[in-house]
C-alpha cells in the first residue's frame, strides 16, 4: 500500500482575509505536492433547522456556506488547476473543526481575521484558538501586499528553548528548501538583572558569555537539520533584545516567520508565549506556529 499524502487544510469563511489564505495555501500545496482541502465550519449549520426563520428572504446558512466554499474552490482552481482540491462544510465551531482537521493534515492555514471579527481586532479568535490547540503546523496569513508576495526569498526562524524548537527547525528547513530561500535563524538574548547569588548586576556588563551561549544554542539545534538539508543556506544571528520585537521587525524582510510551541503540563493545548503572540498580532508576513511532536 502506498503512503497517504496528508492535505493542506485551509479554513474558509468568505472574508477578505480568508481569500488571501486560499491564495497562499494553493501556492504552498503546489510547492509541496500535497492536496488542498477547503473547510467551512459553523455552528449555525447545526442549529438552523430548529430555529424559526426571522426573514424568509435571508439566505440560509447552508446556502451561504455552499456559496462561500464554491467561490473559494473556484478561486483556488483558477490560481492553480493542477492542485488536487476537496471541500467540506462542517456543522461545528470553526476553531474546533479546524483543530480536528489538523489531526490528519500536512498543515493548517487560516486568515488573520474572519468575516464576523471586528476590524479593530489584530487577530481573529479562530486563528488564535487554532494556533494554540492544533497538533500540526498552523500558518496564519497576515501582512501587507509586499509581505504576502513571497518575493523576499527569505524564511525567518526564531529559536526558543530546545523543547519548543526541534519541529520548528525541521519545518523551517523544509520550507527554505522547497522555496530555494535563505534561512535566517535568530536567537535573541538578554542580560539577566541579577546574578546567581541574587545580587543586581550593573548595566552594561560584559556580553560575551550570553552571546556565546546563544551561539551555542543555534549551533546545536541546526546541526542535524543542516546535515539533512545541505543545500539550504543559513544565516544565523544572535541579537541582544526582546525576541518578539526583533522578530516582528525582521518579518518585514521575510516571506514566512516560524516559531515553535510547547505543551503545558496539566493543560489542554499548547503554550503560545509572548513571542508567538507578538508575531501573530504584529508580524508583517505570514506566521507559522509549529508544535512539538508528541
Amino acid at each position: 500500500m502506498g503512503t497517504v499524502t496528508l492535505p493542506l487544510v485551509v479554513g474558509v469563511d468568505g472574508s477578505d482575509s480568508c481569500l488571501l489564505a486560499v491564495d497562499w495555501a494553493v501556492d504552498e500545496a503546489a510547492r509541496h505536492g500535497v492536496p488542498l482541502r477547503l473547510v467551512y465550519a459553523s455552528l449555525w449549520a447545526r442549529y438552523e433547522t430548529s430555529l424559526p426563520s426571522v426573514d424568509p428572504r435571508r439566505p440560509s446558512e447552508q446556502v451561504l456556506a455552499e456559496h462561500i466554499v464554491a467561490s473559494a474552490a473556484d478561486r483556488a482552481e483558477r490560481r492553480n488547476p493542477d492542485v488536487k482540491l476537496t471541500t467540506d462544510i462542517v456543522p461545528e465551531d470553526a476553531a474546533a473543526a479546524l483543530v480536528s482537521a489538523g489531526d490528519e493534515a500536512f498543515a493548517l492555514v487560516t486568515g488573520s481575521r474572519g468575516r464576523s471579527e471586528l476590524k479593530g481586532l489584530l487577530l481573529g479568535s479562530v486563528g488564535l484558538g487554532v494556533s494554540a490547540r492544533a497538533h500540526c503546523p498552523v500558518v496564519v496569513i497576515r501582512g501587507d501586499r509586499v509581505g504576502l508576495a513571497g518575493t523576499h526569498e527569505r524564511i525567518l526562524l526564531g529559536l526558543g528553548e530546545s523543547d519548543t524548537t526541534a519541529e520548528a527547525v525541521r519545518f523551517a528547513f523544509r520550507e527554505a528548501e522547497v522555496r530555494g530561500c535563505v534561512l535566517d535563524v535568530v536567537r535573541a538574548w538578554r542580560r539577566p538583572a541579577y546574578d546567581r547569588h541574587g545580587d543586581r548586576l550593573q548595566p552594561g556588563g560584559p556580553a560575551d558569555t550570553y552571546e556565546e551561549s546563544a551561539t551555542a544554542v543555534i549551533d546545536a539545534l541546526l546541526k542535524a537539520a543542516s546535515a539533512e538539508h545541505p543545500h539550504v543556506r543559513t544565516r544565523p544571528a544572535v541579537l541582544e533584545g526582546p525576541a518578539g520585537k526583533i522578530l516582528v521587525d525582521r518579518s518585514a524582510a521575510a516571506d514566512l516567520v516560524i516559531v515553535g510551541a510547547h505543551r503545558r503540563t496539566g493543560h489542554f493545548g499548547f503554550q503560545l508565549g509572548r513571542v508567538s503572540h507578538a508575531l501573530l498580532h504584529h508580524a508583517q508576513c505570514p506566521v507559522a506556529v509549529v508544535p512539538e511532536r508528541q
